[in-house]
C-alpha cells in the first residue's frame, strides 16, 4: 500500500510541474528546456528558508514561488524576444547555468553532497509525517494548483496566449504586447514549478542537484508531448502514464539495469509514434509541428 501511495504522491508532484510547463508549451507555443531549473530553485529556496531561517513550510513555499518568479526574469527578459530554436537554446543554457550553480556552490547548497534531514511540513501543529498523509497533503496542493491553472488557461489572459500561439503577427496587430505577455506567462509557469519543488524536498527529505538536470527538463517536456498540450487533461494523462510506466516494468521480471534502459527506449518510441501519428498527444489540443 505504501508503494502505491508513493507513486500517487509523485504523480501529484509531477502533475503541478507538467501543467505549469503546459502554460508555456501548450498555450504560448514555447518549447522550454529550463523547467527543471525552476523546479530545483523552488526546492532549494524552500529548503534553505526552512533549515537556516526556521520558517514554516507554507511561508517558505510562498517565498520560494516569489523568488523563482523573480529569477525567471533573468531568462525571460533577454530570451523571449527570440523565437523557435533560438529560444530553446537560450532556455537550455539557463538550465545548465542553474545546475552548475547548484552543483558547485557548496557553501550554500552543499553541492553534490546534497541537503539531508529536511523537516516534514507542519500545519497547525500537525506534522505531515506518514506517506498517506503526505499523499493527501500533496493532492490538496495539486488540486489547488490545477484549479488555478485551469482558471488562468480559460481566462482572457489564457485566450490571448492561445492567440499568440496561433498567429503572433495577428495578435500584435490587435494591439497586444507580445513580449510582455510571454514574460508574464513565463513567470507564472516558473512560479508554479516552485511548488512541486518544495513538495518534493519535503517528501524525500533530501535534495541534490542530480534531481534537477537537463534530462529532467527533457522528461517533463516528454510528458507533455505524449499526453498532449493546450488543455488540462493532456498533461494529466501524460503524467499518469509516464509515472506508472516504469513501475509496470518492475513487475514483468526485468532486471533493474535492463528495466532502466528499456524505460528510455519505450519513452523514445512513444515520442516518435506520437509525433508521427497523433501530433496533439493522447488527449491534447495543441498539435506539435
Amino acid at each position: 500500500m505504501n508503494y502505491l501511495l508513493h507513486i500517487l504522491t509523485m504523480i501529484n508532484i509531477y502533475v503541478i510541474l507538467v501543467l505549469s510547463l503546459n502554460l508555456l508549451v501548450g498555450y504560448v507555443g514555447l518549447l522550454s528546456l529550463s523547467h527543471a531549473a525552476f523546479y530545483g530553485i523552488g526546492a532549494y529556496i524552500s529548503t534553505l528558508l526552512i533549515m537556516k531561517l526556521g520558517l514554516g513550510f507554507l511561508p517558505a513555499l510562498l517565498l520560494a514561488v516569489v523568488g523563482t518568479v523573480l529569477l525567471s526574469y533573468t531568462i525571460s527578459l533577454p530570451s523571449l524576444r527570440l523565437r523557435g530554436d533560438y529560444f530553446v537554446l537560450a532556455s537550455l543554457g539557463f538550465q545548465i547555468i542553474v545546475f552548475t550553480i547548484l552543483y558547485n556552490w557548496i557553501d550554500l547548497t552543499r553541492g553534490p553532497y546534497g541537503i539531508p534531514g529536511i523537516p516534514r511540513p507542519i500545519f497547525f501543529g500537525i506534522e505531515i509525517n506518514s506517506i498517506g498523509s503526505y499523499f493527501l497533503f500533496s493532492g490538496v496542493i495539486a488540486a489547488i494548483c490545477t484549479g488555478l491553472l485551469y482558471l488562468i488557461g480559460n481566462s482572457p489572459f489564457g485566450r490571448v496566449l492561445k492567440a499568440i500561439r496561433e498567429d503572433e503577427i495577428a495578435a500584435a496587430a490587435l494591439g497586444k504586447n507580445i513580449v510582455r505577455l510571454k514574460i508574464n506567462a513565463f513567470a507564472i509557469a516558473a512560479g508554479f514549478a516552485a511548488a512541486p519543488g518544495a513538495l518534493f524536498a519535503g517528501y524525500l527529505r533530501y535534495i541534490d542537484p542530480t534531481s534537477f538536470t537537463v534530462m529532467e527538463s527533457v522528461f517533463i517536456l516528454s510528458i507533455i508531448i505524449i499526453g498532449g498540450a493546450g488543455n488540462i487533461s493532456g498533461p494529466i494523462v501524460g503524467t499518469v502514464l509516464m509515472i506508472f510506466l516504469p513501475e509496470v516494468l518492475r513487475f514483468i521480471g526485468l532486471p533493474d539495469a535492463v528495466a532502466a534502459n528499456m524505460r528510455q527506449i519505450i519513452y523514445g518510441l512513444l515520442i516518435i509514434l506520437i509525433m508521427r501519428y497523433r501530433p496533439q498527444g493522447l488527449s491534447g489540443e495543441y498539435r506539435f509541428e
